[in-house]
């Protein structure tokens, strides 16, 4: 919104600072961390009043997480809420792929406060039928991908890029939709599954985010997709503000939900989180790096996959218990423990998932 300030500048003013992608991030990344200190506390207190007895525990679940009854759920409104105000502030509206995006990541947010009004409401861990929701963001990611496609320059239109290869594309053609929807729903609910402790999923989930937001940048520029051989997007630059917004939102989100949290995320959050992961790395192109950048999150729903096969097929059980974050609790290991060991390795992850940019 704050773009349209350049009309006032003759090239050697202060409105000249907004023509810059990255003075806008910076400005972007500021807004929604001071955005998350201001109106964190009130959200949560609202939360809490409203919902009583917060989000419902599994009555399978670890016995350490007993003792979390009554937290508020929905957290994901105030990373929502910095996210969107930011992005709207410090982004340029004209450009559409911050739409398909910034839509994206509403929608499955949408979603997600669906299913955690569901289980608040009726205090049990159900919420919206699995079904609904995967249609639902099925629909969402294929007008997503579809819109993607359609702006990317005709050479790059229905292409998977390959990582580590400098020419290379598979043509996918009318498939590409049903993987870029593949892409978008798998990132939204491996991130769901990764929502399980107090801070495991956000700060991996900014990690991507500000992996991405390098990525857009860079192929959005022609000199740097040039230098370093990848394909060169037009307009995936400004994607760079919203990284920035969600590494802020993430941030002031994470002061509250840093054990012992005093707000879940909620699926209101991971879905919405996870969607725009995969609605970026869909309209850079670079969707098989969003599965190294964000491994974590695939072995996370990996492991679920997993079990519920090898159950079905033996009646045995591979983990002690899926998602894998709850197998390591299972052995004993206390939830900080778990929460840095994973944040950690989202950090090798994504510095691997930025050297395959170099690696040609």
């Amino acid at each position: 919104m704050l773009y349209w300030l350049t009309e006032f500048s003759d090239g050697g003013d202060v409105f000249n600072l907004f023509r810059y992608i990255t003075f806008r991030a910076g400005c972007a990344f500021a807004t929604a961390l001071i955005f998350g200190f201001i109106f964190g506390r009130p959200l949560i207190d609202l939360l809490r009043r409203k919902q009583g007895k917060g989000q419902p525990i599994r009555d399978d679940g670890p016995q350490s997480h007993f003792i979390k009854a009554g937290t508020p759920t929905m957290g994901g409104l105030l990373i929502l809420s910095a996210l969107m105000v930011s992005t709207l502030m410090w982004a340029r509206l004209d450009n559409p792929y911050v739409w398909i995006v910034v839509l994206v990541t509403l929608a499955f947010g949408l979603i997600g406060f669906a299913d955690d009004y569901a289980k608040v409401t009726k205090q049990n861990t159900k919420g919206v039928s699995g079904r609904v929701r995967m249609i639902a963001g099925l629909a969402i990611a294929a007008m997503a991908t579809y819109a993607a496609s359609s702006f990317h320059p005709p050479e790059l239109t229905n292409q998977l890029a390959l990582p580590l290869f400098k020419n290379v594309l598979l043509d996918f053609g009318v498939f590409f939709v049903p993987f870029g929807m593949i892409v978008i729903v798998g990132a939204a609910n491996a991130v769901n599954l990764t929502d399980g402790l107090d801070g495991l999923a956000i700060m991996p989930v900014m990690i991507a985010g500000g992996t991405l937001g390098v990525i857009s940048y860079i192929v959005g520029n022609y000199n740097f997709a040039e230098y370093l051989g990848v394909h060169f997007v037009p307009g995936t630059g400004e994607l760079l503000v919203f990284a920035a917004a969600l590494f802020g939102g993430g941030l002031g989100f994470l002061w509250y939900n840093a054990p012992p949290a005093a707000v879940f995320m909620g699926d209101t959050g991971s879905l919405a989180l996870g969607g725009a992961l995969g609605a970026i790395a869909v309209c850079t192109k670079h969707e098989i790096v969003l599965a190294i950048v964000g491994g974590l999150f695939v072995v996370e729903a990996l492991s679920v996959i997993i079990q519920v096969l090898y159950f079905k097929r033996t009646g045995k059980r591979v983990f002690l218990m899926a998602p894998i974050h709850h197998h390591f609790e299972k052995k004993g290991w206390a939830e900080p423990q778990i929460v840095i060991r994973f944040w950690i390795i989202s950090l090798i992850l994504a510095m691997i998932g930025l050297a395959t940019l170099k690696v040609r």
